[in-house]
């Protein structure tokens, strides 16, 4: 038996990665489209990674009860 080529970014699923991600977030009984959207960018720069919270992102770290500041 052969192992997956996997020189296209996918798995043994033929789905990519973000194929995947929307398929799984989508999956739940009352999932709607939108579940999947962006929550982060991701930025690599001078071998720094930085990770942001997209500020229209709808689910956000932090305490639910409390208005994050600037907002």
């Amino acid at each position: 038996m052969n192992a997956p080529d996997n020189t296209d970014d996918t798995d043994g699923t033929g789905m990519t990665d973000e194929e995947k991600r929307r398929d799984q977030l989508t999956s739940a009984p009352d999932a709607v489209e939108s579940d999947a959207d962006p929550r982060i960018d991701v930025t690599h720069r001078e071998g720094v990674t930085r990770i942001d919270i997209r500020d229209d992102a709808d689910v956000r770290p932090g305490d639910p009860t409390k208005e994050p500041p600037g907002r």
